[in-house]
């Protein structure tokens, strides 16, 4: 199936590029899929709420919360949940996930479908339960891809969650979510998934499909500041997660310092617990708006456009195996290759960010992760150093 190009306009573009200062060093940063950039709007966001609690009104929490709410219904609107009480800030995608692990009703017996090729983030949360009796069903990724199929063939009886990253770490495989989604509604499991590596280059949509959990950090390609993240729950989900940790603002009216005896919040706050991370939250609500300003969905298709002209220019050299599936609809913002022979995977990492060109190294492959501001020259330039770090340092 042949993919249809479709770039971001030249003066978008342009517009983009001049909010990630390193563009104008030359520097090509193909690493979106490990750290995101910080914009001039999240260092402007940040450095004026700094600036005010150091020589300002100083105590601005109260105040500051309505930045919170916009970054509440930034949230919402990036992945069209059902309202923004279904959103609680968390510090990372770990931190999302065991909300949910350490919150439903497990009894001895119950099974969690897992597979391989997922990050460690949406794994040990899962293999901490084994002390509770819980069962875990590893799935093997065949061709680094993981199936409706496959998933429904493992499903039992006892099965009560599947999770699933929305795009593998390594591979880039994107996985049918909707079917998946729709598979596990039928059956009455819960699915909760990892979308670190999708939201902000790739649509998500909750309902449409049917996720019941989703857990993100925002560092990568939403680009905000580390220790920022997200936890999506339906409203059901929420009824069945019992919270391990409760503090003063998990509760109905935290403000209300002296009514102890008070039910949690009724929306997905509870969760939240303490003080919240504000300079982080200010500068992932500027973040987020930025994305929302350029648009999910002419987002996705220019980074989509960018990796087939990657992939095409991979695959015409003779030193690498793509990892990366081919088929479009599995495609994501990663590409990744795998040296044959005897390229040292090592070398040719060092070079390039030696010449300027930030890609990542993982489990001896080279991965790739463009967003919406790169362009097709840059794909190119970097495919002209790689050939370089190939020839005269690729080898052992």
């Amino acid at each position: 199936m042949q993919v249809k190009l479709k770039f971001l306009p030249e003066e978008t573009i342009t517009k983009a590029r001049a909010l990630y200062p390193h563009t104008a060093a030359g520097r090509i940063y193909f690493n979106h899929a490990a750290t995101g950039p910080l914009s001039t709007r999240v260092l402007k966001a940040i450095g004026e709420h700094l600036a005010g609690r150091s020589a300002g009104a100083i105590d601005t929490y109260r105040t500051d919360l309505r930045i919170v709410i916009s970054c509440r219904s930034a949230v919402q609107r990036l992945i069209n949940a059902e309202s923004a009480d279904r959103i609680a800030f968390t510090l990372n995608t770990s931190d999302g996930v065991n909300v949910v692990a350490s919150g439903l009703p497990w009894k001895t017996g119950d099974r969690i479908v897992l597979n391989d090729a997922e990050f460690p983030a949406n794994v040990q949360p899962y293999y901490h339960l084994k002390k509770n009796g819980v069962e875990i069903d590893m799935l093997p990724a065949h061709d680094e891809r993981i199936t409706p199929e496959m998933i429904e063939r493992a499903i039992t009886p006892r099965t009560r969650v599947v999770a699933l990253s929305a795009v593998q770490f390594l591979s880039g495989f994107r996985a049918d979510l909707a079917s998946i989604g729709g598979l596990c509604r039928r059956k009455n499991i819960w699915f909760v998934v990892d979308g670190i590596q999708a939201l902000g280059a790739l649509k998500i949509d909750v309902q449409e499909m049917k996720i019941d959990a989703l857990a993100s950090g925002s560092q990568k390609w939403q680009m905000a500041p580390h220790g920022t993240g997200f936890l999506y729950v339906t409203q059901e989900m929420q009824d069945a997660i019992a919270p391990a940790h409760v503090g003063w603002l998990s509760v109905a009216e935290p403000w209300q310092f002296f009514k102890l005896d008070q039910p949690l919040a009724a929306s997905a706050r509870r969760y939240e617990g303490g003080t919240l991370n504000l300079p982080g939250i200010i500068g992932m609500n500027a973040a987020l708006e930025t994305l929302l300003e350029f648009g999910i969905d002419a987002i996705e298709p220019h980074i989509l456009a960018l990796n087939e002209l990657l992939i095409e220019q991979l695959r015409s050299m003779n030193e690498f195996e793509l990892i990366t599936p081919l088929s479009p609809e599995e495609r994501s913002g990663i590409v990744t290759v795998l040296p044959k022979g005897e390229i040292n995977p090592d070398s040719v990492f060092q070079y390039m960010a030696e010449r300027k060109v930030d890609i990542s190294l993982r489990e001896g492959k080279l991965r790739f992760s463009p967003h919406y501001y790169n362009t097709q020259e840059e794909i190119l330039a970097a495919i002209d150093i790689l050939k370089e770090a190939v020839h005269r340092r690729g080898e052992k």
